[in-house]
């Protein structure tokens, strides 16, 4: 090889990223030829040699590749490589095998491994490049790995959604409008377990309800879902008023997958013809009434958190001003962002919707206002779920 040659091939060598190896083998001339193939090549590297599999385990922490002898003290064959490859996580695993064990080394990646390579049939370049492509494959099957997860997430959101976030169930008498808003707090886009409703009873009385599971899990928003069900369910059967709510607890209790698990509603029904409304807390921020140019919460009795201690959700009765008015219902993550050094809390919510830009704001955009501002008073995106439904009539401003 010409002296220009072997320079351009250091040149090449030194610009590969440098690859750590975890070399399993207990025979030292084995190991030490191992080395020397490594350094042949002329690639950086940087090789650990264990011994055992039980050493292994222990020097697998930053390494990108694992080379296998089948031939261990403590582990043996297709056995081992099973061990090891249980507790290898991200790191690439080839096998090293020998002459007359060539067929463990198709079973071996039919097992999982990347690759094999038998003793004494490689050289060191060719040893550098399999260890490398292994990396890459691996990365490879990683990436792929995720992106199957992703879409699993992303189609059992679209699962969840359709059980938390119906479409609400009513018809246009009265003049009465519905603008429903859901953002998911966590990563993906995932839906946690808050929840909302609406349906429309007879001609004259219209149901709502937002609720929270506590937790932000898969199970929480499961159990979102059967809540949010069971709700409609109840309301639908003409379930008196005042035990839906204790009727819901038992579902919560009947399902929830451990007995710390709560949920938090605030529900109303109100009476159109009537123009006012009958409200239940349990647990739960209380509702805001838009009207008048002005905002304010709902002076509710508040009940305890369904779950705990089954307890009748006091009944607050409130009489609307007038025919144009919004009732906002909420989740506590909208609530729960900094302002200034405080919380927003519920005070500071009405003095959002008090001020001139959000009372020109459409009603239809009004949720979004609100959960952009509260981010940007926040100093960044609100952590928690945020559920919202905003119910108006005549306008509602």
């Amino acid at each position: 090889m010409t002296e220009r040659s072997l320079a351009s091939r250091r040149y090449a060598a030194d610009q590969l990223e440098r690859l750590r190896i975890l070399l399993v083998e207990d025979d030292e001339g084995d190991a030490f030829l191992v080395r020397e193939l490594l350094t042949e090549a002329e690639a950086p590297f940087e090789l650990t040699v264990a011994s055992s599999l039980r050493e292994a385990r222990d020097r697998l922490a930053g390494v990108e590749c694992v080379l296998l002898d089948l031939g261990l003290p403590d582990a043996e064959g297709i056995d081992g490589l099973r061990k090891l490859l249980a507790v290898a996580g991200g790191a690439a695993v080839c096998v090293l095998t020998g002459r007359s064990d060539e067929h463990l080394g198709v079973q071996a990646v039919a097992e999982g491994a990347q690759d094999y390579l038998v003793k004494g049939q490689v050289d060191g370049v060719l040893l550098i490049r399999s260890l490398r492509y292994a990396v890459e494959r691996k990365r490879a099957d990683e990436n792929a790995r995720r992106l199957r997860e992703a879409e699993l997430r992303e189609a059992e959101s679209a699962r969840l959604e359709r059980g938390l976030l119906p479409k609400p169930l009513k018809r246009d008498d009265f003049g009465i409008g519905v603008e429903p808003f859901y953002r998911s707090g966590r990563a993906m886009g995932l839906l946690g377990g808050d929840f909302y409703d609406v349906v429309q009873v007879g001609d004259d009385r219209l149901h709502v309800i937002v609720g929270d599971v506590c937790g932000h899990g898969v199970d929480e928003a499961a159990l979102g879902v059967e809540l949010r069900v069971a709700w409609r369910a109840l309301v639908l059967a003409g379930v008196p008023e005042e035990q839906v709510l204790p009727s819901l607890e038992q579902v919560l209790m009947s399902e929830r997958r451990a007995r710390e698990v709560f949920a938090t509603v605030a529900s109303a029904v109100i009476d159109l013809p009537g123009n006012r409304a009958t409200v239940r807390v349990a647990g739960h921020p209380p509702p805001i009434v838009l009207s008048g140019g002005r905002a304010a919460p709902v002076a509710v009795r508040t009940g305890i958190v369904l779950g705990v201690r089954p307890t009748p959700t006091p009944a607050t009765e409130l009489e609307f001003d007038g025919h144009d008015w919004s009732l906002l219902m909420y989740t506590d993550g909208l609530i729960e962002g900094r302002s200034g050094d405080e919380r927003l809390d519920v005070d500071g919510l009405c003095q959002l919707l008090a001020e001139p830009e959000a009372r020109a704001k459409p009603l239809p955009e009004l949720p979004e206002w609100l959960v952009a501002r509260a981010d940007r008073d926040n100093g960044g995106p609100l952590t928690d779920d945020v559920a919202m439904l905003l119910i108006s009539r005549g306008g509602g401003r």
